[in-house]
């Protein structure tokens, strides 16, 4: 019985198959093979894509933020009709037409008009228009200068962001690869495993015709044959669900066929370097920092534009250039207007007091952040690194071990075909190298993950 093994192997591939597993990045692909894929992988996911579409859009934003540097050219024409609505009264004809009839008299001719109607208008414009073109054109405005600086940020800590989600693309295609491996290994070894048992039946089969041996030894090794079976049915499926997985990483066809590297766990990583000169590669390397980096800037620059907002008046020029009057004549009704103009607020509640705090504490949060992940990226490297001397470690006990399993049960199976070991010795032998095996798989292919691991975590590519 291998059935603890077993266990520990299924929740291996569950974990790693799991969709709540994050993806990651491996640095060199130890063969061609894993290299291509991860290429392809890069050329084809579907996080990777939104990823590049999210670049794409802060660029618009900048582009945005470079726009409000050039004039402004708008054109507005407006046409009015009112009625109704209060007006404009004043008794202008009762109080000049007396005066002047009085002035005709004494003068004995009417030079002076005395019909001059009382002034009655709507304040509301009626049969009106004013179509113009207007430009305005900022000076000097500093909010215009470090939004567009600020924009640049964003894009610098999105892009280091996009190399981020590349990294972790990277390991998690190569741990996807190693895991499909892996289940072909396991695969194998249960297949050649139900052959020796095969080949055990028939001599049994033989003894007992023989009446050499009783018929208990024929039902035993059926019995162990379905147990076989059963896990062979079960590493099928491992082996299905992580080419799936693979090929979703991919974004392919999740049936499609995966080349196999044979020669992929011949020959092991070298000896990573020592560990503080990792630590030091992954401070320098890793795109965390330079996101975070670039989020640090941005907050920095959101404290100048408040500060100089706080300080600074904005100047503009501008003007107006069109016809204005009633009836769309055009006739006589020309006219143009040309401003300068500075706003600055003196006094808003301290409102912007705050908004220069708000950005400090913004800051202040970003370099606590960055320290705190600076120091993480070390505890990173540094659990990576002796989880792969331990995984090392481990490898050296496994060879050995199934050396001395693969010798035993040599000896045992000889024995047995001349009658000297019982069935019993004879299945829990075979069952020991079975196991060790396994472990040995594992084991091989846990290196190569431990290693992608260390080479995710110090960025190297």
């Amino acid at each position: 019985m291998v059935t603890k093994l077993q266990i520990s192997y299924l929740l291996i591939l569950s974990l790693t198959l799991s969709p709540l597993a994050s993806p990651a990045q491996s640095a060199d692909a130890p063969s061609v093979i894993l290299n291509a894929y991860i290429q392809e992988g890069l050329q084809s996911n579907l996080a990777l894509k939104q990823e590049s579409l999210e670049i794409s859009r802060v660029t618009e934003s900048i582009n945005q933020a470079k726009a409000l540097f050039y004039p402004r050219l708008t054109f507005n024409p407006t046409y009015s009709l009112a009625a109704g609505g209060r007006r404009l009264q004043f008794p202008v004809g009762d109080l000049l037409n007396p005066v002047y009839a009085t002035l005709n008299q004494l003068a004995g001719s009417d030079r002076f008009p005395t019909n001059i109607p009382n002034v009655n208008e709507l304040l509301a414009p009626n049969n009106f228009h004013d179509t113009k073109l207007s430009v305005q054109y900022a000076v000097f405005n500093t909010d215009i200068q470090y939004n567009y600086l600020i924009q640049k940020d964003l894009l610098s800590a999105q892009e280091a962001r996009k190399r981020v989600v590349e990294n972790e693309l990277r390991y998690t295609i190569a741990t996807a690869y190693y895991q499909y491996l892996q289940t072909l290994d396991a695969f194998r070894i249960y297949d050649n495993n139900r052959a020796v048992l095969r080949e055990l039946g028939r001599l049994n089969e033989k003894l007992v015709a023989n009446n050499v041996a009783t018929k208990d030894v024929v039902t035993s090794t059926r019995y162990e044959i379905s147990k076989i079976d059963q896990q062979l049915a079960i590493a099928d499926k491992n082996r299905q669900s992580a080419k799936a997985y693979f090929n979703f990483l991919l974004n392919r066809d999740l049936t499609a066929d995966i080349q196999v590297d044979s020669l992929l766990t011949q020959t092991l990583p070298p000896a990573p370097p020592a560990l503080g000169e990792l630590q030091q590669t992954a401070l320098q390397s890793r795109q965390e920092l330079k996101q975070l980096g670039g989020s640090l800037r941005a907050s920095q620059n959101a404290i100048k534009m408040n500060e100089a907002s706080l300080k600074l008046p904005n100047v503009y020029v501008g003007g107006n250039a069109g016809f204005q009057g009633f009836g769309y004549t055009f006739s006589n009704q020309a006219y143009v207007v040309g401003q300068v103009g500075l706003s600055w607020d003196l006094f808003k509640g301290y409102e912007k007091r705050s908004k220069v705090q708000q950005a400090k504490i913004q800051t202040e949060l970003v370099q606590t952040k960055l320290t705190e992940v600076e120091k993480q990226i070390q505890l990173q490297v540094l659990q990576a690194y002796y989880e792969l001397d331990a995984a090392s470690e481990s490898l050296n006990a496994t060879q050995t071990g199934l050396a001395n399993a693969e010798q035993t049960f040599r000896l045992v199976d000889s024995k047995y075909r001349n009658g000297q070991a019982l069935l019993v010795e004879y299945l829990r032998f075979q069952n020991d190298r079975l196991t060790a095996q396994i472990q040995q798989v594992l084991t091989r292919y846990d290196v190569l993950t431990k290693r992608a691991a260390l080479d995710r975590v110090t960025a190297i590519q």
